[in-house]
């Protein structure tokens, strides 16, 4: 008995193709967002210091605005693509007792308010606490691990490079000199971001107003980020927010009124202009290749049918030869 060869070299070849098809959409994101800055946009929501003990430890309160969403990735330390959760700063942040961020309740907004414009949602973590601007300049190990995190994150699968989420300025309270080179150090960081990324454009989303700070010129660095009047830019005004105890960090509920605001603010401005690609390419907004992928939700499905369809048809000759 011989099983026809048509069969064979049939069913290999949808194996392959099952093998090589594309991974489900949710498995890989379709607009990217990089979140950096110092220790609020790592997220200290829920994060508490035991005055007896010294102890510092997260409560593991998890509103629902930062649950973790199928539609909601996060770029690891290991420079892979994973299911979001909190804390998102875990591996990245992790000399540091991480919590409740920004980042998870803008994800979530931005998918309730308008899903068709951002489809899947990746967040590239690059935030750590205590940093001030000058430690972020270009050349440093921040910026470099930053640029390094962000086109690692497009090149493993990504989409659209939709924007920077910056929050950060408290550290550079403490002095005259770092207050007052504030705005000159973040424009300079807001340039080279967009010349080491090759989007001339990138749209920037910088926290503001500063709800906390450890120093004595808060305004004067608030008036420098105020100040700044570069394209694509947009500022969100965190000050007024609850703090907690320890006067410096935002609260669970701040965090989670932070991610809404920063999803407005997003939403509401012309960032959205540029269309999401339908394919996985180069990452530069509105580029898609020429042969536009087959969504990976439908194709592995009809594969398994086909692969199944062919198997049975063997069977069945083997049954007649018999």
């Amino acid at each position: 008995m011989e099983i026809p060869c048509f069969g064979i070299a049939f069913s290999l070849l949808l194996l392959l193709l099952l093998l090589h098809a594309p991974l489900p959409s949710s498995a890989v994101p379709d607009s990217i967002f990089i979140l950096a800055g110092q220790s609020n946009m790592a997220g200290r929501g829920g994060v508490h210091n035991n005055t007896a003990t010294g102890a510092v430890h997260w409560d593991g309160i998890v509103p629902a605005q930062c649950e973790p969403n199928p539609s909601i990735l996060r770029f690891s330390k290991d420079l892979v693509w994973v299911p979001a959760h909190e804390p998102l700063h875990a591996d990245i942040d992790s000399t540091k007792t991480n919590g409740i961020g920004p980042g998870m309740p803008f994800a979530n907004a931005v998918l309730t308010q308008d899903p068709d414009s951002v489809g899947a949602v990746g967040l590239v973590p690059c935030a750590v606490g205590g940093t001030t601007i000058s430690q972020w300049a270009k050349g440093g190990a921040l910026y470099g691990e930053m640029v390094r995190r962000a086109t690692a994150a497009v090149a493993a699968g990504g989409g659209n490079l939709r924007g920077l989420i910056w929050y950060q300025g408290e550290s550079d309270t403490n002095s005259r000199e770092d207050a007052e080179g504030y705005r000159g150090r973040l424009e300079t960081l807001f340039y080279h971001v967009r010349q080491d990324l090759q989007l001339p454009a990138l749209p920037i989303i910088q926290v503001v107003a500063l709800a906390s700070a450890e120093g004595p010129y808060k305004e004067t660095v608030r008036e420098a980020q105020l100040g700044i009047s570069i394209p694509n830019l947009v500022t969100v005004d965190a000050d007024g927010l609850p703090i907690q105890r320890d006067g410096l960090h935002l609260t669970t509920a701040s965090q989670v009124e932070l991610g809404h605001m920063l999803a407005n603010a997003f939403l509401k401005t012309n960032f959205r202009s540029s269309p999401i690609r339908t394919s996985r390419g180069s990452g530069v907004e509105g580029s898609s290749s020429n042969s536009p992928a087959i969504s990976g939700v439908l194709t592995v499905p009809l594969l398994m049918s086909a692969l199944v369809f062919s198997l049975n048809y063997m069977i069945m000759a083997y049954s007649v030869d018999l």
